[in-house]
């Protein structure tokens, strides 16, 4: 079952909704434009029921197939953008300054909407298809927010799955692995406390800013002597702000950076090692500290059976040999967590060429792979709710 010839028909419409969503980026839950048009298309193709509203301006399309009944799987994407002024003079290049679809989200709304809507014209399965367009991933939690609103329950989704476009993977490739598969996304706030003064007189004041260096160099030493060597784990201290002037000391230093993980266990243990260290430390050199840890993503963790499913689909669309099923774990987050952790289900990664990275300036979602990952989406609709005799 290669990729579907009906998508071709209709490729280059698809590929004008993802360059006019692309020209129109929109940041977290304000997506109002972007839900809109998606509301609408969805109701233009004849899904049974359309709702907008859901976990805040989350919208989902219900189709029904007509070979019998059957469970609901749901099939998610995301809407948002990013707050990266793009600087690639594209035809399509995003209207707004300091906004632009960085991640392709622009694409994977446009291929779940081309799989919509072909879903609608033959509905050739038994049971429910549930696509789900979510806000803010980016950074807002709008997975979450969207479980938490009922989605999972008020349509009894038996299993979700997940697509994200993978830039520097060719084109016509998948990859997927069971298990962890993103990292856990937490957050770190130190803020320390000395007693500011001339900077010409330091033996008169305590510089907050050496406790700031001793801090941030000790915790490196978390994940290369504390964490055990075939795991996986970033602490990265990305901002440090202190002082105004070049003669003056001053009273306070903030540090902020982030903590990528895999396993709740190491999770857990890097908590512990910060809140430990930091304090003690920050004493060592007479100064008082405020430290925070703030919990972001939970790890986004493939289900076995899905993700062997997934691979079958992924297979029958592009051949055995451009699927990879073990590939490594990324350290990026996903919103999608929290969905896995609701439903049994996966999330899968599709080539999109030669390409910037995500969440690079200069990126943009390559429209070559719409037909391969709205044919992906059908077969997966097609294949674990097959038709009844």
């Amino acid at each position: 079952m290669p990729t579907i010839n009906r998508f071709a028909d209709f490729h280059d419409e698809i590929t004008a909704w993802r360059r006019d969503l692309h020209e129109n980026p929109e940041l977290m839950y304000d997506v109002h434009r972007t839900a809109s048009i998606v509301a609408e298309k969805l109701k233009e193709f004849g899904c049974d029921e359309v709702v907008t509203g859901i976990g805040r301006t989350g919208v989902v399309g219900i189709i029904k197939g007509d070979k019998g009944d059957g469970p609901a799987i749901g099939l998610r994407s995301d809407m948002d953008a990013l707050p990266i002024q793009e600087i690639r003079d594209l035809p399509h290049k995003s209207r707004t300054d300091g906004k632009m679809h960085a991640c392709g989200h622009d694409g994977h709304t446009a291929m779940l909407l081309g799989a919509a809507k072909y879903l609608s014209e033959t509905r050739n399965f038994a049971g429910t298809a549930v696509v789900i367009f979510q806000p803010a991933e980016e950074g807002g939690a709008g997975g979450k927010e969207m479980v938490d609103d009922g989605l999972m329950d008020r349509w009894d989704i038996s299993e979700v799955y997940g697509m994200h476009n993978m830039p520097n993977m060719p084109v016509g490739e998948f990859s997927i692995r069971a298990g962890a598969v993103m990292a856990a996304t937490d957050e770190i706030r130190i803020i320390i406390e000395g007693c500011g003064g001339h900077a010409a007189q330091p033996n008169a004041c305590v510089d907050p800013m050496i406790a700031g260096a001793a801090i941030m160099q000790a915790m490196q030493s978390i994940v290369s002597r504390n964490v055990d060597p075939v795991d996986n784990a970033v602490v990265s201290i990305t901002t440090f702000h202190a002082g105004d002037a070049f003669n003056v000391i001053p009273q306070t230093a903030e540090m902020t950076g982030t903590v990528r993980t895999l396993d709740q266990g190491v999770r857990d243990m890097i908590e512990g090692r910060i809140k430990a260290m930091v304090p003690a430390i920050a004493q060592g050199f007479g100064c008082t500290v405020k430290v925070e840890y703030i919990r972001g993503y939970p790890v986004t963790v493939n289900h076995a059976d899905q993700t062997d499913f997934m691979v079958k689909v992924a297979s029958d669309v592009v051949g055995e040999h451009a699927v990879e099923s073990n590939m490594p774990p990324k350290l990026g987050g996903e919103d999608f967590s929290y969905m896995l952790e609701s439903r049994p289900g996966a999330m899968i990664f599709i080539g999109n060429g030669d390409t910037a990275g995500l969440h690079h300036p200069e990126y943009d979602f390559n429209d070559e792979i719409i037909p391969i990952g709205c044919s992906f989406w059908a077969r997966l609709i097609e294949t674990s709710l097959p038709a009844k005799q």
